[in-house]
């Protein structure tokens, strides 16, 4: 059991955290601080934090593991804030969708304390945001990578382990340049496909009525849309090289179905529709991200 939970971040991955900790008897106390300090009065009222702090630093003073959930571009500005009351006995984690960059931020930030802090990604999250969505359920049964690099310290990485193990998550460890690769295809694409999606009908003069005949595969299909800009914009600014990488793939994929229609070749077109649908049919999500 730890003692105390520095909460830097108390919104919905944030909070969420802390009410599993607690639920799962894995802290005593949590103190949480968050840019705004209505958010920070608001999980203390809820039960989420235990005790408001006025700074990020001092919400680290006494903890022996911190949580950093804040956006992926404030990362660094984070962790110089924290980094005179780093020690090596803690341990420090993020919650961010990228792995390189907030390493690189660690790196810089962090200085001769990089080794408390292992890099982690949740598979795990919803379309709204704030703490008034927390929920200690939101990490049952979910899966979190872990990007320790050469400088992290191994008992750092086993409490790591073990902390997201006892929330019921299946613990995977990869490189941080892998995990953004592979992200980059499965997550960031996709939203940034949503995103376009959506703008790219509603700036037509008819786009209101269209979208009113929308179903549910168009809702299914773009539910990803609805959300929060500011997270999204980070995580497409920092995994550019990544995401746009794999924006080429997919306009190449897609290019080859529009020369199909534009050719009338059926056969070709089918081809590539049952190829995608033979993928799909056999894809299998892992049971721990259902």
């Amino acid at each position: 059991m730890f003692e105390q939970l520095g909460l830097i971040g108390c919104g919905l991955m944030g909070g969420s955290f802390a009410l599993a900790l607690k639920r799962a008897g894995l802290v005593k106390r949590v103190v949480g601080y968050s840019k705004s300090p209505s958010t920070t009065e608001r999980a203390r009222l809820m039960g989420v934090i235990d005790v408001e702090a006025p700074s990020a630093l001092l919400a680290v003073s006494g903890a022996d593991i911190v949580l950093i959930a804040v956006p992926v571009a404030a990362t660094e500005a984070t962790f110089k804030a924290i980094r005179h009351l780093v020690t090596p006995k803690m341990l420090i984690m993020d919650v961010g969708s990228t792995k390189r960059d907030v390493i690189d931020a660690g790196r810089r930030a962090l200085r001769e304390h990089v080794g408390s802090f292992v890099p982690a990604h949740p598979i795990a999250g919803r379309e709204v945001s704030g703490v008034e969505h927390a929920d200690a359920d939101l990490y049952n049964g979910k899966q979190v990578i872990l990007t320790p690099i050469e400088r992290t310290l191994p008992a750092q990485v086993q409490m790591a382990v073990d902390v997201w193990s006892g929330l019921g998550c299946r613990v995977v460890t990869m490189t941080p340049e892998a995990h953004d690769a592979a992200f980059a295809a499965v997550s960031h694409l996709p939203h940034l496909i949503s995103f376009a999606l959506m703008n790219a009908i509603a700036g037509q003069p008819n786009g209101k009525d269209y979208l009113s005949l929308a179903g549910p595969g168009f809702r299914d299909f773009t539910r990803i849309a609805a959300s929060d800009a500011q997270v999204w914009r980070d995580i497409m600014i920092s995994n550019r090289e990544e995401l746009l990488a794999q924006a080429k793939i997919f306009q190449r994929s897609l290019q080859a179905l529009e020369l199909m229609i534009s050719s009338g070749n059926a056969e070709a077109l089918e081809g590539l529709i049952d190829q995608a649908s033979l993928t799909r049919a056999n894809w299998t999500m892992s049971k721990n991200q259902k």
